[in-house]
């Protein structure tokens, strides 16, 4: 049942002012809670998700309420949970339904049952931690049926984040949204990360907020290069040949092998990170995030680089060393996405099948979950040791993974048509977008030409990351939902006074004082 989450500890705010990129955004938080101050005075707020570890809303939310409790609002954390498995199966199919994937077989009464069941038990649960006077944020669809029946029993104000979407119509997704409906009118306000995401039934109270990222996390703070090689070898990403200062991390980073196991990712060989030019792909194990067609595209480059054209002898060494890096979490450590041990299966056998020349190029690898801290050091030192930072996915909601990349300086090589992707990446700018993500043949192009020139890649990178200080740290988020916190707030009131009815149908703004209402179909 859901329970309360403790989080991490965070860095105080005044720890990202010292930073001298981070400053100039400190303050403008500051000064925007500091207009806002008097009406949250008081104010209680919980997030409620569907896991504590894994994915990118468990890993953002620790950060966003440690500043905002610094910030004046006393910001909670609470998680729902259940014993049965069928109940995150249903939301993994909802998931991707959402993103336009047809489902095994249509949504039915047995789904809306095992959806209810599970969400009446966590409203319960809910119930005994929230009081009718706080403010409640649901995010994505797991936990939204819970949020609605608590607003039911306690008159919660309640909104709802939902971190996924499609940006062109679909049948398939229309079917979602149906199902999801009879809870989603229940909230008082939706967020979602674009505006083509939204659903024309919650079009007159939506509002977009782009997620972000925390800069100084340990995913995303700078390392020096003793600190990255420390990393790199503690975690068994690469072979010490020196004495190291800190005890290897207790879980290490674990590889697939020819032979269908995982071991310690140094076997059968180092895998050259910090040498060899990498492109690599870091995110959950799922087919959305299209890994087998990038695996596909990195095997068609390399049988074919001595027939396509070279630009110099560099370049066709940078092609024979060439190595990709697909890593994702311990695919039974994320709760809430059962389908990863599949895809992850999947892999394996497109792995095993590649030919030895190839093999030998291709690491597949599981990072431990067990420790937040050690696993996103994982993930940190991974993506500054590669060349490219591929997200090849078929839909994204957003991606977080490519603005990380982006902070840290690496271009990104991206999907078009994941609607995520491209609000960040712009096309020759920050990376380069392919059109198609199942094109095999243009993917290895693009990973072709890429490799070609090490000061193009600093060009791209250097926008890349400047784009990321301007539009995607946690600062600017926040601003936006100390806004909307204060905006439900000042609703809540006029309800109150009995004033509700002038409001009906009249659209609100968001903290920046831009329109929400819209009648795009999701």
């Amino acid at each position: 049942m859901a329970r309360a989450v403790e989080a991490a500890n965070a860095l105080p705010l005044d720890e990202y002012a010292a930073d001298a990129t981070l400053a100039s955004a400190v303050a403008s938080l500051r000064r925007c809670a500091g207009r806002t101050g008097d009406k949250l005075r008081g104010l209680r707020v919980w997030m409620v998700n569907s896991t504590a570890t894994g994915g990118g809303v468990a890993e953002l939310l620790p950060t966003q309420l440690a500043i905002l409790r610094e910030l004046g609002v006393d910001a909670r954390w609470a998680v729902i949970e259940t014993d049965r498995a069928d109940f995150f199966a249903l939301t993994k199919t909802i998931h991707n339904m959402i993103h336009g994937a047809a489902p095994a077989a249509p949504l039915g009464a047995r789904d809306r049952e095992v959806y209810d069941a599970v969400s009446r038990d966590n409203a319960d649960a809910l119930a005994q931690l929230v009081s009718p006077d706080d403010l409640v944020v649901i995010h994505d669809p797991q936990p939204l049926g819970a949020g609605a029946l608590l607003k039911q029993m306690l008159g919660v104000r309640i909104v709802w984040r939902c971190h996924i979407g499609l940006d062109v119509p679909s049948p398939v997704a229309s079917d979602a949204w149906e199902f999801l409906r009879p809870y989603a009118e229940h909230y008082d306000r939706s967020v979602f990360t674009a505006r083509e995401y939204v659903p024309r039934f919650l079009a007159d109270r939506a509002a977009i907020i782009h997620p972000t990222i925390d800069p100084l996390s340990h995913k995303n703070r700078g390392l020096s290069l003793h600190k990255l090689v420390g990393v790199l070898c503690d975690s068994a990403l690469a072979v010490a040949h020196w004495p190291l200062v800190a005890p290897p991390f207790p879980e290490p980073a674990r590889r697939l092998q020819p032979d269908g196991s995982f071991a310690p990712a140094t076997e059968p060989e180092d895998l050259g990170l910090i040498a060899r030019p990498i492109i690599s792909q870091i995110s959950r194990w799922d087919r959305l995030k299209g890994f087998v067609p990038l695996l596909d595209a990195f095997r068609l480059m390399k049988l074919e680089r001595s027939r396509r054209q070279v630009r110099d002898e560099r370049h066709r060494l940078r092609l024979d060393a060439a190595r990709l890096v697909l890593a994702g979490p311990e695919a039974a450590g994320v709760k809430d996405d059962p389908e990863a041990l599949e895809v992850l299966a999947e892999l394996t056998a497109r792995y095993r099948a590649l030919e030895p020349e190839v093999q030998r190029d291709v690491a597949i690898v599981n990072l431990p979950m067990g420790r937040r801290k050690e696993n996103a050091l994982m993930v940190n030192a991974l993506q500054r040791c590669s060349d490219v930072v591929a997200q090849n996915s078929l839909r994204e909601g957003f991606g977080l993974t490519v603005a990380e990349a982006m902070w840290k300086r690496k271009p990104v090589l991206g999907s078009a048509t994941a609607f995520g992707v491209r609000q960040q990446v712009r096309d020759g700018l920050d990376g380069r977008l392919v059109d198609d993500p199942e094109d095999r043949e243009s993917l290895a192009l693009l990973m072709h030409d890429m490799l070609a020139d090490t000061n193009e890649l600093e060009e791209l990178g250097r926008s890349a990351e400047r784009r990321a200080h301007d539009e995607f740290l946690v600062f600017r988020e926040l601003e936006k939902w100390l806004g909307l916190f204060a905006s439900v707030r000042a609703t809540e009131a006029v309800r109150i006074e009995g004033n509700a009815a002038e409001r009906v149908g009249l659209g609100w703004r968001d903290a920046v004082g831009q329109e929400t209402r819209g009648d795009s179909e999701a």
